[in-house]
């Protein structure tokens, strides 16, 4: 399964590792396809820069503004779920990629 995370569950995850974000990353990074966009790692390098500086050394090691482009390469990767915070996205009426928030993954999972 392709699972794309959105830029505010990255940085939770990074910022907090033992939060449902940080969680979320790891059991995607160890079970499914982590699949990341440009506009991701661009976008979370900037959020980094401006708001935890100390982030920018761990994002290297990663393989808004505007969501069209997430939601694009989500798309054309053929991405099954999308994890994230957005409310723009969680909006949403689409059928696929799945949109889910990091507690609305964890439950599905354990159920």
């Amino acid at each position: 399964m392709k699972i794309m995370l959105d830029t505010n569950v990255l940085f939770s995850a990074l910022l907090f590792p033992d939060s449902k974000p940080g969680k979320v990353l790891g059991l995607v990074a160890e079970k499914y396809n982590l699949i990341l966009c440009d506009h991701i790692k661009s976008e979370l390098c900037d959020v980094s820069a401006r708001k935890s500086p100390i982030l920018l050394d761990a994002l290297d090691a990663l393989p808004d503004p505007k969501d069209q482009p997430i939601l694009n390469a989500a798309i054309f990767n053929d991405v099954d779920i999308i994890i994230t915070g957005d409310k723009h996205f969680l909006k949403l009426n689409i059928e696929r990629p799945e949109i889910l928030t990091p507690s609305d993954f964890l439950t599905g999972i354990t159920n």
